[in-house]
């Protein structure tokens, strides 16, 4: 570009400018710098979760991790979480989002907040904290994966199941492809882990397809503070047989 005169350098712009408007950019001015297309609703199942993070937990049903915009981390973080604001939906929270470290804390969801829910707040349906909190219970429900996994005879069993299995189950019913996470064994194992599943859904809260590359969802790069574990989880591996571990039976 040096050796461009400046008549030269504004004619460069003006057709890398015109090029990338009518064909190499078509989403460049879709939503303002910043602004997310997608959401990742993310449930974990609670044993795998709890087998990597040394707790105890008896639930039996997936439960929420968070919801997620696409891009952003952290965009405000001096708007603090604030628990009475979502007062009413506590008993909820408790239920289906509950912290599996630390049940009668609320610091798991304070983290969701500031990391993810201060970027989803710049729709303006996700615009308080009550919106958000609200809206993640609301799609879960929605959108619900223990009696799909069910109704498809998934259940968590001692026997093992193909990822085939677990991933048609939820295609066939939500006609959307979801990113599901294992942990993955260790030198010379030969079984993975069930731990987590996503579904996606756009600005409107209609279920889009989830790209399964870490590469393109970058849910899964970035280390979990409060849920360190979670890091270990990766794409399910399609030729190696999946465990859906069972809550222990109590002696």
């Amino acid at each position: 570009m040096n050796g461009l005169a400046p008549s030269g350098r504004m004619r460069f712009i003006a057709v890398a400018a015109i090029l990338c408007v009518g064909y190499f950019c078509p989403t460049a001015f879709a939503h303002p710098r910043g602004e997310w297309t997608k959401l990742i609703l993310t449930r974990h199942w609670p044993q795998t979760f709890c087998s990597m993070e040394q707790c105890t937990t008896n639930l039996s049903y997936w439960t929420l991790h968070g919801l997620w915009p696409n891009t952003g981390m952290r965009c405000n973080t001096s708007w603090h979480f604030n628990a009475s604001l979502i007062e009413d939906l506590i008993p909820e929270m408790e239920k289906y989002w509950p912290d599996l470290l630390a049940p009668s804390s609320p610091k798991f969801w304070q983290y969701e907040w500031i990391k993810h829910g201060t970027c989803a707040a710049k729709a303006d349906s996700l615009n308080s904290q009550h919106k958000y909190f609200s809206k993640a219970l609301e799609l879960n429900l929605k959108y619900d994966l223990n009696s799909v996994l069910k109704n498809n005879k998934i259940v968590p069993s001692e026997e093992y199941y193909t990822l085939d299995q677990v991933e048609t189950a939820i295609t066939s019913f939500f006609g959307v492809k979801p990113k599901i996470q294992c942990v993955h064994p260790g030198k010379g194992g030969q079984v993975q882990t069930l731990g987590q599943i996503e579904l996606c859904v756009d600005r409107d809260f209609q279920l889009i397809d989830c790209e399964k590359s870490t590469k393109e969802i970058w849910s899964n790069a970035i280390p979990e503070v409060l849920v360190g574990g979670q890091s270990d989880l990766s794409v399910c591996d399609h030729s190696m047989p999946v465990y859906y571990p069972p809550v222990p039976s109590r002696s």
